[in-house]
């Protein structure tokens, strides 16, 4: 063999040799395992607005050799791809998943809420979820544009966020989550119970006001159509619903003062002058306010909905409750059977010592 020959054979061996450590690296770069933790998985919260630099940090902790990550992200291009997310690293990954992961891998998460008291609770039971903040979402609730378009006022505007779990992105923002929440509301009251509510005589924003009080009445689901048919006879006759957790409600509406708590319900709280006041009267003993609140006194559960969209014909006009089957109520036709199934109450808490 010819030296010329000889040379083009080394430097051919030469190559292929260097072609092989380049892979190797390249190999070991992307695709060798580069996780640092030990559980199953690793969550990393990438922030809106978030830079490559803020990601890396984010991802710094999850990873074995950052070097390599670096390398692989910048390979990649994920310096100028940055997503903000809630992204989960598999134990095991590889740079190369890592980073596919990082730029697709949005994994929405489970938005709970239930019996929120009003708006602020609300907005601040979501930012507990979300990466929005409570002022923000806050702020989106009360656009007094979206409500007017949308045929709802502050005060009733609790009723168009209906207490579930919904898969949301841990990054939407508080416009999306409001239209998504529209959306969940027009699901909720279709055409059949549109009907139903529009055959009882009232209108969507109504039933959830009136399902708010008879929630807060009886935790007892089984009992709630029978305790929303008191208040819907009480409708029907024109009567005031005269429920005390309206009264409760009230006074904390006008002290301002939504952390106090209010166990019973005294003669001089039914002067609280406001619309929330079902026992309101002026004084020449007419009623100054509408028989429904303007809105809500909370947050009612589906199940309350449906109560009063679904309440028990039957001819009670009152209720107290029931001091031999706690839980549950004593319901009464007339004045005199409610006087003296409040009596037995009255004095059993008497007996209590309850003030």
């Amino acid at each position: 063999m010819s030296n010329l020959k000889k040379i083009i054979l080394g430097v051919l061996l030469l190559g292929l040799v260097f072609m092989t450590v380049i892979a190797y690296k390249v190999y070991q770069t992307f695709f060798t395992p580069n996780t640092n933790f030990t559980e199953a998985q690793y969550e990393v919260r990438i922030p809106t607005g978030a830079d490559y630099k803020t990601a890396y940090k984010l991802v710094a902790d999850a990873v074995q050799d950052r070097d390599a990550f670096h390398t692989t992200a910048i390979k990649k291009g994920y310096q100028n791809t940055v997503k903000p997310g809630r992204y989960f690293i598999q134990k095991g990954a590889n740079n190369n998943a890592i980073i596919n992961t990082l730029r697709s891998g949005n994994t929405a998460i489970k938005l709970k809420f239930n019996n929120q008291e009003r708006l602020e609770d609300l907005a601040g039971r979501i930012a507990q979820q979300l990466e929005v903040d409570s002022l923000t979402m806050l702020n989106n609730m009360r656009n007094e544009a979206f409500l007017a378009e949308n045929g709802f006022t502050q005060e009733n505007a609790l009723s168009m966020y209906l207490p579930n779990q919904y898969e949301v992105y841990w990054n939407s923002s508080a416009e999306n989550l409001r239209e998504k929440m529209l959306n969940e509301y027009h699901k909720f009251w279709n055409e059949e119970r549109l009907a139903k509510a529009k055959n009882i005589g009232l209108t969507p924003l109504q039933v959830s006001a009136v399902a708010a009080i008879v929630q807060k009445e009886t935790a007892m689901s089984t009992e709630r159509p029978k305790v929303a048919g008191v208040y819907m006879n009480r409708i029907n006759k024109g009567m005031q619903l005269q429920a005390d957790p309206t009264v409760i409600y009230a006074k904390k509406l006008v002290e301002n003062n939504f952390n106090q708590v209010i166990k019973q319900v005294l003669f001089k709280d039914l002067e609280v002058d406001s619309p929330y006041n079902t026992y309101y009267k002026n004084d020449d003993d007419t009623m100054k306010y509408p028989i429904i609140p303007p809105g809500p006194i909370f947050m009612p559960d589906l199940n309350a909905i449906e109560a009063v969209l679904n309440y028990e014909k039957h001819d009670y006009l009152f209720f107290v409750a029931d001091v031999e089957n706690f839980g549950y109520h004593k319901f009464a036709k007339t004045g005199a059977q409610h006087s003296a199934n409040a009596a037995v109450y009255h004095a059993w808490v008497a007996k209590q010592g309850y003030r």
